[in-house]
């Protein structure tokens, strides 16, 4: 039996629980987490923004050591570190044999999978994959990837989503160029390793927007050259720090239709926005035909970064050795398993960045 945070319904609070685990079958492997961050897809996932098969065990952003491993398991073995990626690609459907694994049609399909159970028989789900808001967790032997070596486990669970994704936003979405101007809208975990990826991409201007004044810190520290409270003026403010023309690339890091109205609307004529937050069915953004035109701005999507953490893990290790990429900087608080509930609170409240539950 081990502790986990179950959440047991949509919409219920998260419970603490002793659950058991199965023993690894063929082609899993059974995992101690050192440490799984509070993404704001878990809260998401609690508040029914994005559905998985409950009750389920959430925590998709993780790492710790192999404990056993299941038959013809051989990438991986006991007491190897590991990063777990909640996201697999299954490497043949279509999405993967054209090279965009982020886009995996089954790559959720594990969720649906009985997990584990309570001590009164509740079967349970691996929310996203991995459940990481557990002390141990079994899972699809892809599921895991080697941790980066010179990485403690503890950081390295940020690598798992965070990381990733704001890295995978500014390289492979947006494709910052050096030189170029950046905003970053929203300054949670996600937003902060972004700004660091625009500050490693050679960005010339870097400029944070976030709700919250108290943030502006934690922004500077991350690679912010500028810092802008959100207001109904901020598009205004970044044309100001662009020199009137906007800024080359935004990175919508919040999921709100008004936030990605304004991410738009910050960029210069031919600028680019990639909108990273998830956003709910009732957030409705709308552009009329003629600025369509007009303006010769492109809009994209991004989903985990438009990442392959198999090819991107070993490229974000060596920014971490050489001091380029500090992971410790995203986190505002370690807390608990009990803790998360408190976090998901800070999240709707926009306080803070990465809260990281240690184990």
């Amino acid at each position: 039996m081990v502790r986990a945070a179950v959440l047991p319904a949509v919409g219920s609070p998260l419970e603490i629980a002793e659950i058991s685990l199965p023993e690894p079958g063929p082609g899993q492997v059974r995992v101690r987490l050192a440490a799984a961050g509070v993404c704001h897809s878990d809260l998401s996932l609690s508040n029914g923004t994005m559905r998985v098969p409950v009750p389920a065990v959430l925590g998709h952003e993780g790492a710790g050591t192999v404990v056993s491993v299941g038959e013809g398991v051989t990438h991986v073995a006991p007491g190897d570190g590991v990063v777990l990626n909640w996201a697999p690609s299954c490497g043949s459907c279509h999405a993967c044999s054209i090279g965009e694994v982020w886009l995996c049609a089954d790559a959720l399909t594990g969720a649906g999978r009985v997990h584990a159970v309570t001590a009164d028989g509740t079967e349970l789900h691996p929310g996203l994959n991995v459940a990481a808001f557990a002390e141990e967790t079994v899972v699809a032997a892809n599921c895991v990837l080697p941790a980066p070596e010179g990485v403690s486990l503890t950081d390295a669970a940020l690598l798992g989503c965070a990381v990733l994704t704001g890295y995978g936003a500014v390289h492979h979405s947006a494709r910052v160029r050096e030189g170029e101007s950046v905003v970053v809208h929203g300054v949670g975990g996600v937003g902060l390793a972004t700004l660091q990826a625009a500050r490693i991409a050679g960005a010339a201007t870097v400029i944070a927007v976030d709700v919250s004044p108290e943030k502006e810190g934690l922004a500077r520290r991350a690679g912010a050259t500028e810092y802008v409270v959100a207001s109904d003026t901020t598009a205004k403010e970044v044309r100001r720090l662009t020199g009137g023309r906007g800024a080359d690339v935004a990175i919508e890091c919040v999921g709100r239709a008004t936030t990605i109205r304004t991410a738009w609307d910050s960029t210069r004529r031919g600028g680019r926005t990639t909108v990273v937050g998830i956003g709910g069915k009732d957030q409705q953004v709308t552009f009329n035909a003629l600025e369509l035109f007009h303006w010769g701005r492109t809009l994209s999507g991004c989903v985990y970064g438009n990442s392959d953490p198999e090819r991107d893990l070993p490229v974000l290790a060596s920014h971490i050795r050489e001091g380029a990429l500090d992971l410790s900087a995203l986190v505002t608080d370690r807390i608990g398993l009990e803790d998360i509930p408190a976090a998901f609170t800070a999240m709707r409240e926009g306080r803070g960045g990465r809260s990281l539950v240690v184990f």
